[in-house]
């Protein structure tokens, strides 16, 4: 892969509108596709925002009624805001394109990341992003008081922890000793160009995860670096080590295209 130009939008007071960021985008995908710039990554803050992907469930947006932005990726809700280290790689791809390969290698360069740090973190079957693994389901507090026979998430797959109370809230998920996501991961392709990327939970305040159902995923919750090392970590400080790894992993990627099945005759 050729060189990796990296963008830096804006940060702290100068942080980057949602759609003023996603227009820019789409600008930028649309001249990767012409061959008119580099393969690029946009690293930014955004003040406050709700986003769903394609695959959101209206049952998982804010109860309340907080607006939230509607955009193209895949995945589901989440939030970004203050805190926050967003990254949105634009980078072409070789067709067809292996989007789960392009999704594996920003999970090594943001768990690369975490390692410098000095906190483990890797990734769950079948869930995309980040994570900070939980104790074993029989070594874990008892939520609310409750034994873990009667824990109702176990039984109800529509149980919804923005009813339940503080102690179900996804914020919650490190006291409980449950997984718990640091860094999420929705992305698009377009004639073969990547949009969309991740969202590295810095040092925001987690509880604005708490008015939605994050990522669809009831029965997890979601972390922060600087929850889990236990001291303030901002978002200056981890820029540079999340760039320079984006840099290594993804300019010395042997891309190649999705393996394609024939069925047999």
């Amino acid at each position: 892969m050729s060189e990796l130009r990296f963008v830096r939008m804006g940060f702290g007071a100068d942080a980057v509108e949602y759609q003023q960021a996603w227009d820019e985008q789409r600008r930028v995908h649309a001249a990767r596709f012409a061959d008119e710039v580099p393969d690029t990554v946009l690293l930014l803050e955004h003040p406050p925002v709700y986003t769903a992907g394609r695959r959101t469930a209206d049952s998982e947006r804010p109860l309340d009624g907080t607006p939230v932005v509607d955009v193209d990726r895949g995945g589901k809700i989440t939030w970004h805001g203050p805190g926050q280290l967003v990254g949105y790689p634009i980078q072409k791809l070789p067709r067809p394109v292996d989007v789960v390969a392009h999704v594996r290698r920003l999970e090594e360069a943001l768990i690369r990341a975490c390692a410098d740090f000095g906190l483990e973190t890797t990734r769950v079957e079948g869930r995309s992003g980040v994570w900070v693994l939980g104790d074993p389901v029989e070594r874990r507090p008892a939520p609310g008081g409750l034994t873990l026979d009667l824990d109702p998430r176990l039984a109800d797959e529509e149980f919804d922890p923005r009813l339940d109370g503080p102690e179900y809230a996804p914020s919650n998920a490190g006291q409980r000793r449950e997984d718990r996501k640091i860094a999420a991961i929705g992305i698009r392709v377009a004639k073969g160009v990547t949009m969309h990327g991740f969202a590295f939970n810095v040092n925001p305040d987690n509880v604005w995860f708490d008015r939605i159902i994050p990522c669809g995923i009831r029965d997890a919750g979601v972390t922060s670096l600087a929850a889990e090392l236990g001291r303030e970590v901002t978002v200056e400080e981890v820029l540079p080590v999340v760039e320079g790894h984006l840099r290594d992993v993804l300019e010395n990627a042997d891309l190649k295209p999705r393996v394609i099945e024939r069925a047999s005759a």
